[in-house]
């Protein structure tokens, strides 16, 4: 529990210390955020914001769980370092995006197809060597079942199956969290919840893991404390972003940080063997996804939009409300989704238990 702590705490400092960094440098240097002319009007003095600050968060979160092992002179463990690298390679693909936007100053950085191609570099990658890396106790990072809370035994994707999984899971996950990023703090503070989240299932899984704890109930994954400090250092960094990029924004996470952390909850489920429970944890980022594939849809079927912009919280900004009341009504909805998905989860352990 302690190395939960010193990893959180160590990587809120150093996001709240680094982040006014790099405001400083990316305002010296230019990096400022291009807004969409079709985009809400309030947006527009938002122009010129420096942006790419995910780096921050990720630096973070390196510095955080780094610490925290020194510290606690623990090793580094298989399904830590490998949520870590996918979500510093999604960081490195968003990075790109983010400076050719800066660069050639406009809202469109790397096209579609090079996005995808870094997308899938970093999940085949990670799915291949996911299902490496057994313990002594024969226990992958991954497993080739389909999860909820744990593994379904019935579902089976085989190891190709699971690495083209592995591709689709990212990808969504990586670009939800990606089209949430568009109002001060929101994408923040929702992943922030969403992280504290999964720092609970993983501490719990770590205090009913079957190597330790052959009881009815007891979950079966690897390395599921060390999995938790990832999770806190990734709250601290979130959490310390978050001080600057709170309304109004001083810096923007861009897609350095979204995708980052779109990965790291796609890598989280994957080795805490929850990957549809996520769809219930994550559900703000679900929903604004989703109101993007509707408004498509039904426009090129009905030439309609059903909402005024998508994602989502534009649709109510252009209703009239201020910009701050959407991100804490947001919040609020993230809050129940991640309530809701910790909810679920104790209530199947209560069950296979036996409880």
């Amino acid at each position: 529990m302690s190395t939960i702590l010193v990893a959180s705490g160590i990587a809120l400092l150093a996001s709240i210390l680094f982040t006014p960094y790099l405001i400083r440098l990316f305002t010296r240097q230019g990096f400022g955020q291009e807004i969409r002319q079709e985009g809400p009007h309030s947006h527009q003095s938002k122009r010129g914001t420096p942006t790419m600050g995910g780096v921050a968060i990720l630096l973070a979160t390196w510095s955080g769980y780094l610490v925290a092992h020194i510290t606690a002179r623990q090793g580094i463990t298989a399904s830590a370092l490998l949520v870590l690298l996918l979500t510093t390679v999604l960081g490195v693909v968003g990075f790109l995006d983010d400076l050719i936007k800066v660069r050639r100053q406009r809202n469109l950085g790397l096209n579609k197809t090079a996005k995808l191609v870094g997308q899938l570099v970093a999940a085949v990658l990670f799915g291949i060597l996911a299902m490496g890396f057994p313990n002594s106790d024969g226990i992958s990072p991954a497993s080739i079942h389909l999860s909820f809370v744990r593994d379904v035994a019935v579902v089976s994707f085989g190891v190709i199956g699971f690495v083209i999984f592995s591709y689709l899971l990212v990808s969504a996950w990586s670009n939800a969290v990606n089209l949430a990023d568009g109002l001060d703090g929101l994408a923040a503070g929702a992943a922030a919840m969403v992280l504290v989240t999964y720092v609970i299932v993983s501490f719990w899984q770590h205090t009913q893991d079957c190597t330790r704890l052959a009881v009815p109930g007891c979950y079966t994954v690897r390395d599921p404390l060390d999995v938790a400090v990832v999770a806190a250092a990734a709250v601290g960094g979130c959490i310390g972003f978050l001080w600057w990029n709170a309304p109004p924004a001083k810096i923007f996470m861009g897609d350095t940080g979204s995708l980052a952390i779109g990965g790291l909850l796609a890598g989280l489920s994957v080795v805490t063997r929850t990957e549809l429970l996520l769809v219930v944890i994550g559900g703000l980022f679900v929903v604004e996804a989703m109101s993007v594939v509707i408004q498509v849809a039904v426009f090129r079927t009905t030439r309609r939009r059903p909402f005024r912009m998508a994602p989502f919280h534009h649709h109510f900004e252009l209703a009239g409300w201020p910009e701050t009341t959407v991100i804490i009504r947001f919040w609020l909805l993230a809050a129940i989704c991640c309530a809701l998905g910790a909810g679920v989860f104790y209530s199947e352990w209560l069950t296979a238990a036996g409880g």
